[in-house]
């Protein structure tokens, strides 16, 4: 149908974005702050998103649809590979792809392929990410030469996710390739993620805090049951923590169950201002040796080929 309007109402638009990167430069601190929701969990380890995550922000006649892409990187298992091809797919899906850089140091291999993916790709801007560390004027500047001399970006400009420095003046930029026509999601809308899965984010999410560094990216976080109770402000959810090993279930549960009480209240509160209910969380830990590496496995803990 067409798009039509009445009298000098505004003709709508969507854009959709893609973030790609390397692990921890920030995409989902980004994604956060501009949808002004918690949308994707963030941690300081590497790898923390796995799949695509959506953010969706409305203004006015204009629709932003971010994807939130896995950190470019490469891949060390069957997991890996898919969370790469997912990064590499979202190319072909956008309008135009916002490629996030530190503000200094050598770039990876991944990243110059993503740079090189990017010449046959789309339209590409690139964001220089944490410019709140930098104490020098010069040292972003170079940066910015640094990337502007791989010719692939229609522009470069500096951001902090943490601080918000320079992230509103992104609109205007991406607002630049949107199309015209209806949006797609609610215009209240803030991501397209079922209940379900960002449950599961938040619990995986509290792992990957308070769990030694070897462990927690061998485990995988699915919600088993999510009831509302009839006539009650009350949603029962029951999660599995899968891993990898037997010794890492007496890691995840702790000493007297300790670890998994921490992990489970942390995320119990952060379920319930995301649903706006009380929640009954409950955590059982269960044991899928080598899960990824096991393409059955990663298809039934939702982790599906791009």
């Amino acid at each position: 149908m067409p798009n039509t309007k009445p009298n000098n109402a505004p003709v709508t638009s969507s854009v959709f974005v893609a973030l790609v990167g390397r692990p921890n430069v920030g995409k989902s601190s980004l994604t956060n702050h501009l949808v002004g929701e918690k949308v994707a969990i963030v941690t300081q380890k590497p790898q923390t998103t796995r799949n695509r995550i959506t953010g969706i922000i409305t203004k006015g006649p204009v629709q932003y649809v971010l994807l939130d892409t896995p950190g470019i990187h490469k891949p060390r298992n069957r997991l890996d590979s898919r969370m790469t091809q997912t990064a590499a797919a979202s190319l072909k899906d956008v309008d135009v792809t916002l490629m996030l850089f530190e503000p200094a140091g050598a770039f990876t291999d991944s990243e110059l392929n993503m740079v090189e993916a990017l010449r046959k790709a789309g339209p590409a801007i690139a964001v220089i990410n944490k410019v709140d560390l930098l104490t020098d004027f010069a040292t972003l500047e170079a940066r910015k030469k640094q990337v502007e001399a791989f010719g692939v970006f229609d522009s470069v400009t500096a951001v902090s996710a943490k601080d918000g420095t320079g992230c509103e003046a992104l609109f205007p930029l991406l607002g630049a390739y949107a199309n015209p026509g209806p949006h797609y999601f609610d215009d209240e809308a803030f991501t397209d993620m079922p209940e379900k899965e960002l449950v599961a984010e938040l619990v995986r999410e509290k792992a990957l805090l308070y769990m030694r560094d070897e462990i927690p990216h061998g485990i995988a976080v699915t919600v088993e049951s999510f009831k509302e109770r009839p006539d009650q402000d009350l949603i029962d959810i029951q999660v599995e923590i899968c891993c990898e090993r037997k010794s890492h279930k007496g890691m995840i549960i702790g000493k007297g169950g300790q670890m998994l009480k921490k992990i489970a209240s942390a995320a119990r509160l952060d379920c319930e201002e995301l649903l706006g209910a009380r929640v009954n969380l409950q955590c059982w830990v269960k044991v899928r040796e080598d899960w990824r590496d096991n393409d059955r496995m990663l298809d039934n803990l939702g982790f599906a080929k791009p």
